[in-house]
């Protein structure tokens, strides 16, 4: 039942086309220059590979069930960043005192939009930007203080609860720092959620307050303000909207610089600030919710203190030379998680989004600069729905490659990656052959850490070598502010999440009906269950749920029911192998893991996206994709089929052709027969979160899936 895809690297090499004999004289001269590099590059990998080989985790007793934990954390679990900073104002204040000048919070200045006109006679909004403007240490602790200040002149109080419905950007930051000093509540809202959603959280968290921005303002707000009956006052953090008239009568719009000025006039004495606890809330975290409507998740101040402990602790050397981009949305975990572990240390954090992150992106006029090459970053956090992308992106431009070129680069990755496995380092291949795919992120990266979902051996093979830095997969949940496991810097091992962070501990408990259990041999396996002072408060409003997903024990430590499934191998790293919700019994009685079907699928050229799907009244599986347009369009010409492209999406020969290659996908990828899609249909639209079909993190919505596609089900179950 296991997922996660081999490590090994000889599943994972590039075929290339060269001439037996050349190719006979070429690994002649890589084995000579091996030899010869052998030496000096021994004294420089050891360390790594004597690392890599030591144990990571260890269970605290001989129970099957028992607790593992870090080896640096086996007498007592890590809760508190800095001594004595155990609230989130009194981390930021810490940081501003150490790196008072230093520069914190950048900007890209807008020099020019132009609408230009695309092949398909759609209008695309190109950006051309210039050089990023810093905001210091200092500048952004004046600016938090002065608009918590204006809140409370507008009549905040503390511990009541306030929202931002925000794009990632400086303010953003600004604002939550306001928040955590004036123990403001902050509400949490995805930027993409939908009407109905973004109406539950704030009927439910009964704000009166709106942090917003224009651009949302007019095209998600305006729509539903006047179903926010509580709703008083709106902050734009760029300025007035356009338009005032529309909105109902007592509901006030300002902007963050006019609040910031209220702020800073108001009269300090009178308005004392009430600093918080460590138990109180910090954040209500709407979860971007892959079933039914989103969750707010009370996160306190000492729960993220904790989460951002373990997570810091698993970056070598984080600090002042450090530049972080940041671009996934903030109303995420991981983001925030990774942003406050930033500042807290002095790095700088340069602002982009997913249209503007690299010359070639959505919204970068050809020519002109991403945000990565001119900000080139150090560290980055990622999704895989991003790094299968990139990964696609550049294999397809080495198909495109002449003969030569792509011979040569299919030589270097298959070298770099036997190197790899043996924890040597190809400082040739970097400069030479690599130089130009590591440019595409800046040319700088050092740490690329991927959460939100399970990442692809192969996709991480691919980045470790084409970017030329340790990719870390982190594991956790909003329910535990992110924090679960991430694996170390010097741990090329792929299709595992790494050993617990020292802020936490992990244990696995019996699932009798999916025929996991700890006492599994030779790797214990079963639900995740994470501890620690991470783990969250629970849901808002939602005492129900709470109690079905945490618990505490005898010992007063509260536990999270993930509804994952994983097993330990001996070094204590953790793999993710299956999910409760991914598991379907067929109606011969076979167990199948859609995730798997899918993580097997996935990375096809030919595949943008796809859902697996099963039910218990029949003995197949079907499945839902996204066809690639580039590769179904020069797969469609091959087989002598023409059309539009929605015809051809909608074609049953195009399915079925689609189908065989899926199938010779899965027969490699060693699926067992039952677990291969049978039936599928090919959708003509992107699933995004805008559509409602994936969320932020652009995991799967399984349910808003199979209501999208009823009909197709219903037809390709032969109900119709």
């Amino acid at each position: 039942m296991n997922n996660h895809v081999s490590s090994k690297p000889s599943t994972m090499k590039l075929k290339h086309t060269i001439n037996p004999i050349l190719l006979y004289f070429i690994h002649f001269i890589i084995s000579l220059y091996t030899i010869l590099t052998y030496i000096p590059f021994y004294f420089l990998s050891e360390s790594r590979q004597e690392k890599s080989n030591q144990i990571k985790a260890k269970p605290v007793s001989s129970k099957p069930d028992s607790a593992y934990r870090s080896i640096n954390s086996l007498n007592g679990l890590a809760s508190v960043l800095f001594p004595g900073c155990d609230t989130l104002d009194k981390v930021f204040m810490y940081a501003k005192n150490k790196f008072k000048d230093k520069r914190l919070l950048g900007t890209r200045e807008i020099l020019n939009e132009e609408d230009e006109m695309q092949p398909n006679g759609k209008i695309f909004k190109k950006v051309i930007l210039g050089d990023y403007n810093w905001l210091s240490y200092e500048d952004v602790f004046i600016r938090a203080l002065d608009f918590g200040n204006g809140l409370q002149m507008l009549g905040q109080k503390p511990k009541t609860n306030i929202a931002i419905f925000c794009e990632t950007r400086a303010e953003w930051m600004i604002a939550a720092q306001a928040c955590f000093m004036y123990n403001f509540q902050l509400v949490t809202l995805y930027a993409t959620l939908g009407g109905p959603a973004i109406v539950h959280g704030l009927n439910e968290t009964e704000v009166t307050n709106i942090i917003t921005s224009k651009e949302l303002l007019q095209t998600k707000l305006k729509d539903i303000v006047s179903l926010v009956p509580r709703l008083r006052h709106i902050i734009t953090v760029d300025g007035k909207p356009t338009t005032w008239s529309e909105f109902p009568r007592g509901v006030i719009v300002h902007t963050m610089a006019a609040v910031q000025a209220l702020g800073l006039t108001a009269n300090m004495e009178n308005k004392a600030q009430s600093k918080p606890l460590p138990s109180d809330i910090a954040v209500i975290m709407y979860t971007s919710g892959s079933t039914g409507i989103p969750k707010g998740v009370m996160i306190s101040h000492s729960n993220i203190i904790a989460g951002i402990t373990g997570m810091a602790r698993r970056i070598p050397k984080l600090g002042e030379e450090d530049v972080y981009i940041g671009y996934l949305p903030l109303a995420h975990v991981l983001e925030l998680s990774a942003e406050l572990v930033c500042l807290s240390h002095g790095c700088r954090i340069g602002y982009s989004s997913p249209q503007t992150l690299a010359d070639q992106s959505s919204k970068i006029k050809k020519g002109s600069q991403g945000d990565t090459s001119m900000l080139k970053p150090t560290l980055m956090a990622a999704v895989p729905e991003i790094m299968d992308r990139i990964y696609k992106n550049v294999m397809n431009k080495v198909n495109e490659m002449n003969n030569f070129q792509r011979n040569l680069f299919i030589l270097a990755y298959n070298y770099k990656m036997e190197q790899i496995s043996k924890g040597h380092s190809t400082p040739l291949c970097d400069r030479f052959v690599f130089r130009k795919v590591r440019s595409l992120l800046g040319g700088n990266i050092r740490l690329l850490l991927c959460g939100g979902a399970p990442l692809s051996a192969t996709t991480q093979r691919f980045m470790n070598i084409c970017f030329c830095c340790p990719v870390g997969q982190g594991y956790g949940l909003t329910e535990s502010t992110g924090a679960g496991t991430i694996t170390e810097v010097w741990d090329y091992n792929t299709g595992r999440v790494g050993a617990p962070l020292v802020c936490c501990e992990i244990k696995l408990k019996n699932w009798e009906e999916g025929g996991y259990f700890n006492t599994d041999k030779p790797h214990p396996r079963g639900e995740i269950l994470i501890g620690g002072q991470n783990v969250t408060m629970g849901y808002y409003k939602n005492e129900a749920k709470t109690k079905a997903d945490f618990f505490e024990d005898e010992n007063g430590q509260r536990w999270l029911c993930t509804g994952d499934i994983g097993e330990f191998d001996p070094d204590g790293c953790l793999k993710i192998i299956d999910r409760k919700k991914d598991l379907v019994k067929l109606q011969a009685g076979e167990y199948v893991s859609l995730g798997k079907v899918e993580a097997a699928l996935k990375n096809l050229s030919l595949i943008d996206n796809i859902c697996a799907y099963a039910n218990s009244y029949h003995s197949y599986v079907i499945g839902f994709v996204v066809p690639n347009q580039k590769e179904l369009t020069e797969l469609a010409r091959t087989k002598g089929l023409e059309g539009t492209w929605e015809e051809l999406c909608n074609s049953s020969e195009m399915e079925n052709e689609v189908l065989k290659v899926l199938s010779e996908a899965a027969i490699s990828a060693s699926l067992e027969k039952f677990e291969i899609p049978v039936k599928i249909r090919l959708s003509p639209e992107p699933w995004t979160p805008e559509t409602g079909l994936v969320t932020d993190a652009f995991k799967l919505k399984r349910k808003e899936l199979k209501t999208h596609y009823q009909a197709d089900i219903e037809r390709m179950y032969g109900r119709k």
